[in-house]
């Protein structure tokens, strides 16, 4: 385990409902397992302490497909606000019961060609108590998942409440956001056919 990663809690954002998609796309086939079981087998390769999965739409649905006890589960009840409220939520968890954490990297659970070597690399690059933020390089220039917070942040994180993440933070901050290219196109699946596509070129070789 990196010295780095001793205080960085990871937390699983999981807890929409898939409107677009038509089904919980928590639950969709990758591989061998599901697009959610994939993100959490990739962040525990990486040996993190604590692990956190926020879950709400078809909470007990899906957190019955969660075998992993070492995982703390939370259960968003604000889901349909946004996933800002998601994103509080686990910051509110953290302060209250791992007053230790200096630092929070969220990951979302349908991007499955975030690897175990990227997220490594934004562990490593994360300088404690420096208020950084680490974020993750779209298409169009664009900033997003998966960030890594100091826990500086932890206060304004705790106030979101909408669907927009904490996007207007990285504005906010944009001279302590450091952006990461993944080795991979990152993209989020969010419609049947956007699933479909990569799952065929991905497995059906």
């Amino acid at each position: 385990m990196m010295d780095s990663q001793s205080n960085i809690a990871v937390v699983v954002l999981a807890a929409g409902a898939s409107n677009r998609m038509g089904e919980p796309k928590q639950l969709l086939k990758w591989g061998q397992t599901t697009l959610l079981g994939h993100t959490l087998k990739t962040v525990k390769e990486i040996g993190f302490q604590d692990v956190f999965l926020v879950l709400g739409a078809n909470f007990e649905l899906i957190g019955e497909e969660v075998n992993d006890k070492s995982i703390t589960i939370l259960n968003n009840t604000n889901w349909k606000q946004g996933l800002g409220t998601s994103i509080a939520l686990a910051v509110k968890y953290l302060q209250q019961f791992k007053a230790h954490t200096k630092g929070i990297l969220f990951v979302l659970c349908d991007q499955p060609f975030i690897t175990v070597d990227y997220l490594k690399t934004m562990v490593s690059t994360f300088k404690q108590n420096t208020n950084q933020i680490i974020t993750t390089s779209y298409e169009n220039g664009k900033q997003g998942v998966p960030a890594l917070f100091d826990a500086s942040y932890f206060d304004e994180l705790l106030q979101l409440k909408d669907d927009y993440g904490a996007r207007y933070m990285l504005e906010k901050y944009h001279h302590k956001v450091e952006t990461l290219v993944p080795p991979t196109k990152n993209m989020d699946l969010d419609t049947k056919e956007d699933y479909a596509n990569l799952y065929q070129s991905t497995f059906k070789k």
